[in-house]
């Protein structure tokens, strides 16, 4: 009879288990982007790379974008165009002072972003893990914000 407990307890446990996200590997310091930092949120998911001087221009706007956020189910996160890692990638991050996340892997299969060629690029997921916006060009907060309140019906 324990047994049998035991293996429904363990059934019950892994089905609700299995309706959990996927982590999005880890950060410019090496650390985990644990699933609840996107499950059921609203994703910012903006590409720069160092030699980009619009994508200069814009992490301050990011950097603020993401201060203004912290507190709803909104997550600001860059990924390097350059495919840069590890302390290379902690360097480039710390050199153009980008306070929010910066994931190391590439989510763009894992949310179907469609390829750009041209940099800085902002993609705004919804909270179910679709696309529903592709920014091209320098953003700033304010117009990143308008457009996350439109596109969740707030305005």
């Amino acid at each position: 009879m324990a047994r049998r407990l035991a293996a429904v307890v363990a059934l019950v446990g892994s089905l609700l288990l299995a309706g959990c996200g996927v982590d999005l590997g880890t950060d410019q310091n090496g650390q985990k982007v644990a699933s609840d930092k996107v499950d059921k949120h609203w994703l910012v998911i903006n590409y720069w790379a160092e030699w980009c001087g619009p994508c200069r221009v814009e992490i301050p706007e990011l950097n603020h974008l993401s201060e203004q956020l912290k507190d709803q189910k909104v997550s600001v996160f860059g990924v390097n165009f350059d495919n840069l890692q590890g302390e290379e990638l902690k360097t480039a991050s710390n050199a153009l002072g980008i306070k929010f996340t910066v994931l190391a892997q590439d989510p763009a299969a894992q949310y179907d972003l469609p390829p750009s060629e041209a940099l800085p690029v902002t993609y705004i997921i919804d909270d179910k893990g679709k696309m529903r916006e592709q920014l091209l060009g320098e953003q700033t907060a304010a117009g990143v914000m308008a457009k996350l309140k439109a596109l969740r019906g707030e305005g």
